[in-house]
């Protein structure tokens, strides 16, 4: 190719499209400018909205990245790219990407669910899929929890969402049910009176709401006794195998033999 030739091409080209490149590339400028101050409002809005820290990253991300592709198609449609393949190879991509992740897809839009709508929070003591523990961090795509046996449970989110959940901690305050069968030979007001001294005497149980004690059944060889009182979530377990422990050595020191013993 003879060099007058190379040049008159490219002055064509330049006469054609220079002054489209020059607004497209004026348009990038501008445009990446104005996304990234959109970014900044976008952020202090979910502050000030006490979006949930988990979901801010990911909320700032796609807005940043869907308005990215705007402003590119913009510019492509400004130095006269035909866009017709272009959007047939992204339909076909995503529909092919969304038949191969369908499953992730389904976690990744529970895991959003779930970080919006915070049906539980991270440090919440909940029971879902058969496991109880507590709530160590709620991801994108699943939710770990960590049992009271130190196991560590990874839950699909889709299953947290599409499935039954036990908040324990939502309320703020749990009931604590501790039972002891005696034979019929101990008066129940001999057993309440020691009982009833035993919760006064913890400083973990709430006075609020009041305790009760009562018979809970009655069988062939003796009666039941049921203690309802009321603690704060953290703790639980602890607290209740601590109460059932003085519960028993106070009525043993009390002169009061448990039946079967």
């Amino acid at each position: 190719m003879k060099f007058e030739d190379f040049y008159l091409k490219g002055y064509n080209w330049t006469v054609r499209y220079g002054l489209r490149a020059v607004v497209a590339l004026l348009l990038l400028l501008l445009g990446f400018w104005l996304i990234g101050k959109i970014k900044g409002l976008l952020h202090n809005s979910l502050t000030r909205r006490n979006v949930d820290p988990s979901l801010r990253p990911f909320l700032l991300s796609v807005s940043v990245i869907f308005l990215q592709g705007l402003l590119l198609l913009a510019a492509m449609q400004v130095v006269g790219v035909q866009m017709t393949i272009f959007a047939a190879f992204v339909g076909a991509f995503g529909v092919a990407t969304g038949l191969a992740l369908s499953g992730t897809l389904q976690n990744f839009t529970s895991g959003v669910l779930i970080l919006i709508l915070k049906p539980f929070r991270v440090g919440d003591n909940i029971i879902a899929q058969g496991h109880e523990g507590i709530v160590h961090s709620i991801e994108i795509f699943y939710t770990i929890v960590t049992t009271f046996d130190n196991r560590t449970v990874i839950l699909p989110n889709s299953k947290l969402s599409n499935e039954v959940i036990v908040n324990l901690s939502r309320e703020g305050i749990r009931r604590l049910d501790v039972e002891i069968k005696l034979p019929f030979a101990i008066a129940f007001e001999q057993v309440r009176t020691i009982l009833q001294n035993t919760i006064l005497e913890n400083k973990e149980l709430l006075e609020e709401p009041k305790f009760h004690i009562g018979v809970s059944s009655v069988d062939a060889d003796g009666y039941k006794v049921m203690v309802n009182t009321w603690v704060k979530p953290e703790g639980y377990q602890q607290i209740k195998l601590q109460l059932q422990q003085k519960i028993l050595e106070d009525v043993i020191a009390g002169g009061i033999k448990l039946a079967g013993l």
